[in-house]
């Protein structure tokens, strides 16, 4: 970045004015000469974290607190119960968003390769959520909710001349809108890193993806509140779309929400 106020390398000691080129950490809140050895931040250094990571470890541990409460509860036949029982849904659905997390973040590691850094699974300063995953393309960051729930996703409009228009998103015949209030906390969160960072201009797009839902065979993705709802190929193809950052700037803004959202 451009330096907007004077600073000292923390690696040589150099002196560095305002305008100057260089990289900072938001961590530590210190500069350093865009040239020294240990300044750089290619894609190669950046924590891209594991996708689905913290909802497969929340799975096992609910998981196993079960087993362990049947088995101390039954001695004698809690292995015969657990075998003939299914996990209540409340502790299966983290299995399967975890799931829904992987797949879409194979996904995107492949676009790596375009010269787009992703990084998964980022935990959220003082709180217990996540942002699934951030990914910085040429046209700028994008925040991106992975979701795994049966069913197709549609908009649904009500409203009209004498009414307030009213957009709702449903998946399958569930009112799943909230989702989307959620998705602008997050987009908002990374916004204020990256102002933080001295990147304010970059603009962050949010987006929400079904990753198996019952998507038709041609469209099906649509906006509402900003926000897209998309399938996973379609994410990809928004993010590597031409935009005026480059792949060193792109990198830069990567290394920055890395410090700032570290692995969940």
């Amino acid at each position: 970045m451009n330096l907007r106020y004077a600073g000292t390398c923390r690696e040589c000691g150099q002196m560095l004015t305002a305008g100057t080129r260089a990289v900072y950490d938001s961590a530590t809140r210190t500069v350093s000469c865009e040239h020294c050895p240990s300044a750089g931040a290619d894609d190669a250094t950046i924590d891209r974290g594991e996708a689905g990571a913290s909802a497969q470890r929340r799975y096992e541990q609910l998981s196993g607190q079960r087993e362990k409460r049947i088995r101390e509860n039954h001695p004698r036949i809690g292995g015969i119960l657990l075998a003939l029982s299914d996990e209540p849904q409340r502790i299966t659905a983290w299995q399967k968003g975890a799931r829904g997390e992987t797949i879409l973040g194979a996904r995107l590691d492949t676009l790596t390769e375009h010269g787009v850094p992703v990084l998964h699974d980022r935990r959220i300063p003082g709180s217990k959520a996540n942002i699934d995953h951030i990914a910085v393309g040429p046209r700028g960051v994008f925040v991106i909710d992975a979701k795994n729930y049966k069913g197709a996703p549609r908009l649904r409009v009500s409203g009209g001349l004498f009414e307030k228009r009213r957009e709702r998103l449903m998946v399958g015949t569930r009112d799943r809108t909230s989702l989307v209030g959620k998705v602008h906390r997050q987009v908002s969160l990374v916004e204020n890193a990256l102002e933080a960072a001295g990147f304010r201009d970059i603009p962050v797009f949010g987006m929400l993806c079904f990753v198996e839902a019952t998507w038709p065979a041609i469209g099906g993705d649509f906006r509402i509140d900003e926000v897209e709802v998309l399938r996973p190929r379609k994410v990809a193809k928004r993010v590597t779309a031409p935009g005026p950052y480059d792949v060193e700037q792109a990198t830069s803004v990567a290394r920055a929400l890395e410090l700032h959202f570290p692995r969940a």
